[in-house]
C-alpha cells in the first residue's frame, strides 16, 4: 500500500461530520421538557364538546355579570302600562305581569343562580376534599368518616333541604336580611348535602397514591404528615377535584332552581332562574315564552358545565391522554 492509499479514507466509513447528530437533533436533546399543563391543554382542545361547553359557560357568566352594566333597564322597574308584552326591540324577552323587563330579570336571576352554584360548589368541594384526604391518609379515621359519608348519602336530599329551609329561614333573615340570609342558607344547605361523592372519589385516589414510591421516600426522610398531604397528596388528586368542581356547579344550580320553583328560595322580588320559572307557571298557556327563557338558560348552563367537566376528566387523566 502506497502513502497515497493511506491518505484516502475508506469509502465504507462515514465522515465524522455526518456520523455525529446535527444541530437540530442536539436541540431536541437539550430542549427542556414540556409542562404537564401544555399536554392537558392539548388534550382538552381536541375535545370539541368540552371546548364549546367552556366557551358557552364563559359567555353565560359574562352575560349575567356584565350584562346589567350595559342594559339600561332595571330588573325591578315596574311599568304597568307595558305589562304582558311580547318580545320587541325595547324588551327582547318581553315583560311580565307587572311590566318588568324579562331580559333584565334573566340577567339578574342568572347572576344569583350562578353565584349560588359557584359558592355552594366551593363549600362542597372543600368539605369533600377534606373528608376524603383524612379518610384515605389516616387509617384510624377511614371507618368513622366513611360511615358518616354513607349516612349522608342515605338521607333523602329534597326533604332534608326543605326541613333546613323551614328551620333556619327566619333566624338568618332576621340576622342578615331577607336576601343575604336566604343566600347563606341556600349555599350552606346545598354545600353540606352534596360533598359526599367528592369525598369518596378523593379517598380512593389517596389510598392509591400514599403507597407510591415517592410518598414512601418522603416518609423515610422524616416528612411530617401535614407536608406530605400538602406537597405530595393534594397535587396528585387535583384531577378528580377539578372534575367534581365543574359537575358540582351544575348540581348546585339545579338544586337552587328546584328550591326556588317550590317557593322556598329567594323572595319574590329577588329574581333567580328558578323563581322566574315558578312565577311563569300561572301564565303557561297565555305566555309560554316566560317558561322557555329561564328553562333554556338553566339547560344551557348545566349542559355546558357537564361538557366542560367531561373534557377536563379526559385531559387530566394521564392513562388516556394522547388518544
Amino acid at each position: 500500500m502506497t502513502d497515497k492509499d493511506r491518505l484516502v479514507p475508506d469509502e465504507g466509513l462515514a465522515p465524522a461530520s455526518t456520523a455525529l447528530p446535527g444541530a437540530g437533533a442536539m436541540e431536541e436533546f437539550t430542549k427542556p421538557p414540556r409542562s404537564q399543563w401544555f399536554e392537558v391543554w392539548d388534550q382538552f382542545k381536541n375535545h370539541k364538546g368540552a371546548l364549546y361547553g367552556g366557551v358557552l359557560f364563559l359567555l353565560i357568566v359574562l352575560w349575567v355579570y356584565l350584562g346589567p352594566l350595559v342594559w339600561s333597564i332595571d330588573a325591578t322597574h315596574i311599568d304597568i302600562r307595558a305589562r304582558n308584552q311580547g318580545p320587541s326591540f325595547a324588551h327582547p324577552f318581553g315583560t311580565d305581569q307587572l311590566g318588568r323587563d324579562t331580559f333584565a330579570r334573566m340577567m339578574a336571576g342568572g347572576k344569583t343562580s350562578v353565584s349560588v352554584g359557584i359558592t355552594a360548589m366551593l363549600l362542597a368541594l372543600g368539605l369533600g376534599s377534606f373528608v376524603g384526604v383524612m379518610a384515605g391518609f389516616f387509617k384510624k379515621l377511614d371507618g368513622p368518616l366513611m360511615r358518616l359519608t354513607d349516612l349522608f348519602l342515605a338521607l333523602p336530599l329534597l326533604p332534608l333541604l326543605l326541613v333546613m329551609m323551614l328551620l333556619f329561614r327566619d333566624p338568618l333573615n332576621s340576622a342578615f336580611g331577607p336576601e343575604q340570609g336566604i343566600f347563606i342558607l341556600i349555599v350552606v344547605a346545598i354545600g353540606v348535602t352534596s360533598w359526599m361523592p367528592t369525598a369518596r372519589i378523593v379517598r380512593g385516589d389517596v389510598l392509591a397514591i400514599k403507597e407510591r414510591e415517592f410518598v414512601l421516600a418522603a416518609r423515610s426522610i422524616g416528612t411530617t404528615n401535614t407536608k406530605m398531604i400538602l406537597r405530595h397528596i393534594l397535587p396528585n388528586v387535583l384531577s378528580p377535584i377539578m372534575v367534581s368542581a365543574t359537575l358540582g356547579i351544575a348540581t348546585a344550580i339545579i338544586t337552587e332552581s328546584a328550591l326556588s320553583f317550590l317557593g322556598l328560595g329567594f323572595p319574590p322580588d329577588f329574581p333567580t332562574w328558578g323563581r322566574l320559572l315558578f312565577d311563569a307557571t300561572d301564565y303557561l298557556q297565555q305566555y309560554p315564552e316566560r317558561v322557555f327563557w329561564p328553562g333554556m338558560a338553566i339547560s344551557l348552563t348545566v349542559l355546558s358545565v357537564n361538557y366542560l367537566g367531561d373534557g377536563l376528566r379526559d385531559a387530566l387523566d394521564p392513562r388516556i391522554r394522547g388518544r
